[in-house]
């Protein structure tokens, strides 16, 4: 079975920092979303793309600012970014922290 298309657009990619593999130890995992995506979704998509039972999901929003650019001295503005920490059942785990880590 194909996942739907608006699971591919809900979770755009996995935070790779050092907190990010500080929290996985604790069953809890980082993903950028899209900042239009609601908890409910972020959860389905989830569910359907990594096969794993959500118990939580916590979302942060960094708003957009304006930057100066350094090539044309103009101000632009930094996109919007919603990250989703999603805490899931213990036991169970996600594939691409696992492998990540060796």
């Amino acid at each position: 079975m194909s996942t739907p298309l608006i699971h591919q657009n809900t979770i755009i990619s996995p935070v790779v920092t050092e907190k990010s593999y500080g929290l996985a130890a604790m069953d809890k995992y980082v993903f950028k979303v899209e900042p239009s995506a609601s908890k409910y979704q972020i959860r389905q998509a989830i569910k359907d793309l990594y096969k794993v039972d959500v118990v939580s999901i916590s979302t942060v929003k960094k708003a957009s600012r304006k930057v100066r650019s350094m090539k044309t001295g103009r101000y632009v503005n930094t996109p919007l970014i919603k990250k989703a920490i999603v805490e899931i059942k213990k036991g169970q785990k996600i594939e691409i922290f696992s492998a990540l880590k060796s």
